[in-house]
């Protein structure tokens, strides 16, 4: 039977919706795939809040870049999100909610953790019956993305998936898919066909400068900085929506249409970077994705404090960029770069290699599993996670009674819940239990003892409509 499906993103920049729209393409190829609904969730909401996470947000990135980088390390740890901001959420999410409600859906899968959250709320509620997929939009796990209960994490790096097990998360729930790409970015290009459209010698190599889907006004600074390189090369200028700055870059490179071509928005980015020499841009994670999985080199200019200085740290450790850190020498790092041809080639070599242009179809094929029950975290749970990305250290080093056990199918050997081993010793567990039995009637007395009420609720939820029902430990 085809199966009702739902992304869920936010319009906070162009990334997340643009891997909700990647997904939405791989979801088109699967038979399985029945209805296919995608919604921007700010556009569901009050102006009021839809302008606090997207207008307020970009506002502080280009005043208080800072406050954004503080932000996002005191929400780098898991759990730790304040009941006034989930209260909030709620409050002008209900129109969302409702969206969800009627769908119905069979599946759901969140580009973006506000929606996620929702989501896994409405599942702990029992208000939907559904399978939770999340997929992070940047190169490191950020403790905002983790919620309970989920079916399916995907993130986009190796070490991101150890972080998460380290903290506590079983294994078999975090895959490492990539960051969701437009499809066909690793497929052959009819290079000369692509220069020819775009007027650029096959000669010389080409710079790709990108503004971004909104235009960055930084923009025409590195058009002044490029200007004044010597090496030979050819430069597209993609200015994205802001007509302001395509003008303001077309009157600057005026007087050197030989080497400049200036474009707005365009739909042709696919075929820009697959025969384009160097990317020069932000390091937002759906940009530096779409590099990668083209095999182009990025040089990085003006990160924003926290996920982009982050995915900045990932590709330079790879190979993959270099970075400008002073707004003044961006001409220069360039210059240096265009004369060194083999140091470029390696640098493309090691883009290719860590580039995943199939992301999108493996979060289908991973979501597709809907025999996976959700993963139940228990409050106390939640505490230890959080304790450990505190205090730097794998959930396994904290006092015994904080440490974690998961809660298995005893037939599949898959994850069920997770909770901390103190919480377990109320039921008699020790340290040799290799299974446990709920059952109502061992629940109910815990009902009544304050520091049981989380391991009473979290066993109500995961015996459902059973009476009894025994789990595996690990």
């Amino acid at each position: 039977m085809p199966l009702r499906i739902l992304i869920l993103a936010a319009g906070v920049g162009a990334g997340h919706n643009q891997a909700g729209g990647a997904i939405d393409l791989a979801l088109a190829r699967v038979p399985e795939a029945g209805e296919i609904k995608r919604i921007d969730i700010l556009e569901t909401t009050n102006e009021l809040f839809a302008k606090l996470y997207d207008d307020a947000y970009f506002t502080l990135v280009s005043e208080v870049p800072w406050v954004v980088g503080w932000g996002y390390d005191s929400q780098d740890a898991p759990f730790n999100l304040p009941p006034l901001v989930r209260w909030w959420d709620q409050l002008n999410t209900t129109d969302l909610v409702r969206n969800i409600r009627s769908f119905d859906p069979d599946l759901v899968i969140c580009t973006h953790y506000l929606p996620a959250r929702l989501v896994a709320l409405m599942l702990s509620r029992r208000q939907l019956r559904t399978s939770l997929s999340l997929v992070t939009t940047d190169y490191d796990f950020q403790g905002l993305w983790l919620t309970s209960p989920f079916n399916h994490f995907f993130v986009a790096r190796d070490e991101a998936r150890e972080y998460m097990i380290s903290l506590g998360v079983p294994g078999d729930r975090v895959r490492v898919s990539g960051i969701p790409v437009r499809p066909g970015l690793d497929d052959p290009v009819d290079a000369a066909a692509v220069r020819e459209r775009f007027q650029l010698d096959p000669e010389q190599p080409t710079v790709l400068i990108s503004a971004g889907a909104s235009g960055g006004s930084y923009t025409l600074n590195i058009v002044r900085q490029v200007l004044r390189c010597e090496q030979r090369f050819q430069a597209v200028v993609v200015c994205g929506r802001n007509e302001d700055l395509r003008r303001e870059v077309s009157d600057l490179v005026g007087h050197r249409d030989d080497r400049f071509r200036v474009l707005g928005y365009t739909t042709e980015m696919a075929d820009l970077m697959r025969v384009a020499t160097l990317f020069v841009g932000k390091p937002g994670g759906l940009s530096s994705s779409e590099c990668m999985a083209a095999g182009l080199p990025m040089v990085i200019i003006n990160p924003i404090p926290g996920q982009e200085v982050r995915n900045a740290d990932f590709l330079l450790e790879e190979g993959a960029a270099i970075r400008c850190n002073y707004a003044s020498t961006v001409g220069y790092k360039l210059d240096q770069l265009l004369a060194n041809p083999d140091r470029i080639e390696t640098m493309a070599a090691n883009a290719r290699r860590i580039g995943r242009p199939r992301a999108g179809e493996m979060v289908v094929k991973g979501s597709l599993e809907l025999l996976t029950p959700p993963l139940w975290i228990s409050r106390e749970a939640q505490r230890s996670m959080l304790q450990a990305s505190q205090d730097g250290s794998a959930v396994v080093d904290l006092e015994p009674a904080r440490q974690l056990r998961t809660l298995t199918d005893p037939v599949t050997g898959g994850s069920l819940a997770v909770v901390t081993r103190g919480q377990l010793s109320a039921l008699g567990v020790t340290t040799w239990s290799r299974s446990v039995t709920l059952s109502r009637s061992s629940l109910k007395s815990l009902r009544w003892q304050t520091e049981n009420i989380d391991l009473a609720v979290s066993g109500r939820w995961l015996l459902g409509d059973a009476r009894s029902r025994e789990f595996g430990l690990a």
